[in-house]
């Protein structure tokens, strides 16, 4: 039997969690909700897609986290040219110098790490996107027959650039569906950007803490699935869920611009998300504010919007925003 989590415990874990952000501050000015988000998707045990225009300091954000963490780095720059084999390995030919033989040995790609910054995810062909979906979902890589394991805790962090569509390739919905949250990273306020000018340009440059590894790791996202969630909220999780489906929605803004709605992955997203963000605030109970803060990260990549809302320039978080006003906390 599992033991029952004490107060103790929980508040331990708070603290890791309060140390672990106070790392990323040393390096990162700002950003506290982009921040939060990212500690949410790794509680959660789930993948983050950050999507903002160059500069704002994207790739220097999952590099700190992965020095405040002490978990295996890795980048890969995707560019039109990658190909599967250069994320998740590929058979060379080696040979026995004791008996001559020769076979083929299993060379592992950059993909057999923890912490794993796909930048600019959407620079490559589908095919080579494709290769992420099984590590993504099934936290291992099949090749040549053989399947092998990755390390836990995996973690993917993709990078997308809004602006640039020259030579980029939409992601896939399966894809995007792999994504637990999808985080917008948006310009600094005047005051942290004149931070950054000073931070950045003088020789004080900080440098992010290690204060947790692995194993602490997966510790928080065992105790996440502990977090509580009444009746009552998972019966408003379920009802947002199926209401952003337009063949069954009553929100008028769904039946006219989605197409496609958000599937069962979303509520389960939903659901992990709430409890993560719970307990980052120092509560064993997730809460209706839970809920909203994180429908538009949960749901923005996984509506598809109609041929009308397209031409009327309408955008997911639109739609969200409508849902949330129209579905009503049961009771």
């Amino acid at each position: 039997m599992n033991e029952p989590v004490t107060e103790q415990a929980v508040q331990q874990q708070i603290v890791k969690l309060a140390d672990l952000r106070a790392s990323i501050a040393r390096v990162i000015v700002g950003q506290d909700e982009v921040v939060e988000q990212l500690l949410i998707g790794l509680l959660a045990g789930g993948h983050c897609l950050l999507e903002g225009v160059p500069g704002l300091g994207k790739t220097l954000l999952v590099r700190s986290l992965g020095e405040a963490l002490r978990l295996e780095f890795r980048r890969i720059q995707f560019t039109p040219d990658l190909m599967p084999s250069d994320i998740l390995g590929t058979e060379i030919l080696e040979e026995d110098h004791g008996t001559g033989k020769r076979y083929f040995k299993f060379q592992k790609g950059p993909v057999f790490t923890s912490l794993l910054l796909a930048d600019e995810l959407n620079r490559t062909p589908p095919k080579t996107q494709a290769a992420l979906l099984e590590a993504m979902q099934e936290h291992t890589i099949s090749y040549a027959g053989t399947t092998y394991p990755l390390p836990e805790p995996f973690f993917v962090l993709a990078t997308q650039n809004p602006l640039e569509q020259a030579g980029t390739y939409p992601l896939p919905e399966a894809q995007l569906d792999r994504f637990l949250l999808h985080i917008r990273v948006g310009y600094p306020s005047e005051a942290e950007e004149r931070a950054i000018l000073d931070r950045t340009t003088g020789s004080g440059m900080g440098k992010a803490n290690a204060v947790m590894d692995g194993e602490e790791v997966i510790a928080l996202q065992k105790l996440v699935r502990e977090v509580h969630v009444s009746e009552g909220l998972l019966a408003w999780i379920t009802r947002l869920v199926r209401a952003s489906r337009p063949q069954e929605s009553e929100v008028a803004a769904v039946r006219e611009w989605v197409r496609w709605g958000a599937g069962p992955r979303a509520g389960q997203s939903l659901m992990l998300a709430a409890k993560a963000r719970a307990l980052i605030h120092g509560r064993l109970a997730a809460t209706r504010e839970d809920v909203k803060a994180l429908l538009a990260p949960v749901l923005r990549h996984r509506l598809l919007l109609s041929f009308a809302a397209e031409a009327e320039r309408r955008s997911p978080d639109e739609v969200i925003e409508a849902l949330l006003g129209a579905v009503e906390f049961p009771g």
